[in-house]
């Protein structure tokens, strides 16, 4: 059909543009690392420890949950917990020799390790590591210090043991007031949505300018001119920015879930967000395509429109921070309810039936943008 070949004209032609690259598919995966390097989806530092069986280790890890301020998220590959590390995914990490127990009963020495980057709070864990090691020690170094004073060993750790029993502890408590906003997020999950949503929209408004260039080099007059109808030519036009779009979008959801694990919540929920916001920034591509003369122009308008849109549908700060007269006004643009549409998926584990709405209000946008678009477009062929 010639529908499907102009739109894959279109979408062959935007994949063999080097310029695209960069700001297609290098920079939003950049944005969403920096923003998920910057903000975790928990208020704790995540601290991840190498699992080990043994007393020790049971302990050391008992005193990081209960006093050390941090959240323990437990290993069995050190490569794994390293990689971690490296891409800000933790704090930082602990490794517990796996013989620890058995050489600490023979008489031996051990050595815990620890692994952070050197931003971030990793240099502060370590402190707190170093003191909830030295707790965990106490007893066993109590136990060394009576034999080698003339003690039995059973009876210097049974008296180890009593006396570390009968010592008092300061117990911290820790309540959170308010309710919570971001429950159950990932450290990348926000950011990666947002710009997701950004991204795809930008690359729909920016794209209009391969329509103007296609009317202003006669492209678009010469298919006139053969046996096509107006409305195929238009068709095809829609069709090949809805496929650049989606691609982009299955592109950075694809990226981000494998480079940053993203949880982007029910696959077909998340899939319908794709399909009817590439709809969305297919038409309003056309309609710049069609109401604008110049490309340059076009390109521009496009880039201010597409980021004052954004941040006004939540792309820079999610729509729970928003003011009620805010978040009102949010409404008036697609990216709010893709947005919304998001949040219930990733953070409240919505479904395709818990996001109709938004889905419906996305899909008329679509089809406000693109009928007022054909159209505008309809006339400009038929004049030219």
């Amino acid at each position: 059909m010639k529908i499907l070949s102009i739109a894959r004209v279109n979408l062959v032609r935007f994949l063999r543009d080097r310029s695209t690259v960069f700001f297609v598919f290098v920079l939003p995966l950049g944005i969403v690392m920096l923003i998920g390097a910057q903000f975790s989806g928990s208020f704790l530092p995540i601290l991840g420890v190498l699992a080990t069986d043994g007393a020790f280790a049971d302990d050391l890890i008992l005193r990081l949950e209960d006093g050390g301020g941090v959240e323990v998220k437990l290993f069995d590959d050190e490569d794994d917990m390293l990689l971690s590390v490296e891409r800000a995914n933790l704090s930082a990490g602990v490794v517990i020799p796996a013989d620890l127990d058995e050489v600490l009963a023979n008489g031996g020495s051990a050595e815990v390790g620890f692994m952070s980057r050197p931003d971030g709070v990793g240099p502060q864990l370590q402190v707190v590591v170093a003191e909830a090691v030295a707790g965990a020690s106490e007893q066993i170094i109590a136990t060394r210090f009576a034999v080698s004073k003339g003690a039995e060993p059973e009876a210097a750790a049974t008296a180890a043991g009593e006396a570390a029993a009968a010592v008092g502890t300061l117990t911290v408590g820790r309540s959170v007031a308010g309710e919570a906003l971001f429950e159950n997020v990932g450290q990348f999950d926000i950011g990666a949505s947002s710009q997701l949503v950004l991204f795809m929209f930008l690359t729909g408004l920016t794209g209009s300018a391969v329509i103007i260039e296609n009317r202003q080099l006669g492209m678009t007059t010469r298919m006139a001119g053969t046996p096509t109808s107006v409305l195929t030519i238009v068709l095809g036009e829609a069709l090949g920015r809805f496929a650049i779009v989606l691609t982009q979008g299955l592109y950075i959801m694809g990226a981000t879930t494998l480079l940053f694990g993203v949880n982007w919540g029910d696959p077909w929920g998340a899939a319908a967000v794709l399909i009817v916001f590439s709809a969305v920034g297919a038409g309003a591509a056309m309609l710049f395509g069609a109401f604008f003369k110049n490309d340059q122009q076009a390109g521009g308008v496009a880039i201010v429109a597409a980021i004052g849109l954004a941040a006004l549908g939540g792309s820079m700060l999610p729509l729970e921070l928003f003011s009620d007269t805010l978040k009102t006004v949010a409404k008036f643009t697609p990216h709010a309810w893709a947005n919304e549409a998001f949040a219930e998926l990733v953070r409240r584990d919505a479904v395709v039936g818990d996001i109709l709405l938004q889905l419906g209000v996305m899909a008329a946008f679509a089809v406000a943008l693109l009928a007022i678009a054909s159209w505008r477009m309809h006339s400009v062929i038929t004049r030219a």
